[in-house]
């Protein structure tokens, strides 16, 4: 391997390009520590040393370190660490790494998110935000089917009294016909069924005010 540019990325570090391709990021210190210069070839021996001992290493705790701060779920940490540009080889092993001590577990995210979250959205609003994490739907659909069974879900009749709330709902009777369906509309586009949006907007008045107050919405 041959060593065909060093790149600047900052005042400590470069990119290392070995035979025209990216290789990996180095410390600027590190070129000299392991006699690292364009044009010169990099020794199997060191390559190796280099990704087994210095960048596997360092994505290990560049992982711990951004688990200490919050839970990712396994797709976006993995993420986060191919944004570092980590060798694939290193990020794969930070990942088996943190999961082997349990410190990433796709299923305790999705349950956590649940007991926190949970309670102020619907359905479609829970699959959608947990596929944006990155959760698998068997995963999502389980995590789902454990909430609904612990008696925590709140009613999809309450979240819409929330969201007209919310909105500032009169009632029906103090609306347009253009102003229902602008309501309707809204709440079907966040998920909620039909029937029961047009059974919360005909029983709806001002006594459930504190249902805006009661879900943080």
């Amino acid at each position: 391997m041959t060593v065909t540019d060093i790149i600047d990325i900052s005042k400590k570090q470069c990119k290392i390009m070995l035979d025209y391709e990216f290789a990996f990021v180095l410390y600027k210190g590190e070129l000299r520590l392991y006699g690292i210069s364009v044009g010169n070839e990099l020794p199997r021996d060191t390559y190796d040393k280099l990704i087994d001992e210095v960048l596997t290493k360092r994505c290990k705790l560049r992982a711990m370190n951004l688990l200490k701060e919050r839970s990712y779920t396994e797709k976006k940490l993995r993420i986060k660490l191919e944004r570092g540009q980590y060798p694939a080889i290193c990020v794969d092993r930070a990942m088996d790494y943190v999961r082997s001590f349990g410190y990433i577990n796709d299923m305790q995210y999705a349950e956590d998110y649940l007991f926190y979250h949970g309670k102020k959205l619907n359905r479609q609003q829970i699959f959608l935000k947990l596929r944006q994490k990155g959760l698998s739907e068997e995963i999502i659909r389980d995590a789902y089917q454990k909430f609904c069974e612990s008696g925590e879900q709140t009613p999809e009749e309450e979240l819409i009294r929330a969201q007209l709330c919310k909105k500032h709902f009169p009632g029906m009777e103090l609306c347009t016909p253009e102003e229902k369906n602008k309501y309707l509309r809204s709440l079907l586009q966040k998920g909620y069924s039909f029937d029961a949006i047009l059974s919360v907007m005909r029983t709806f008045s001002e006594k459930n005010d504190d249902y805006s107050m009661d879900y943080g919405i």
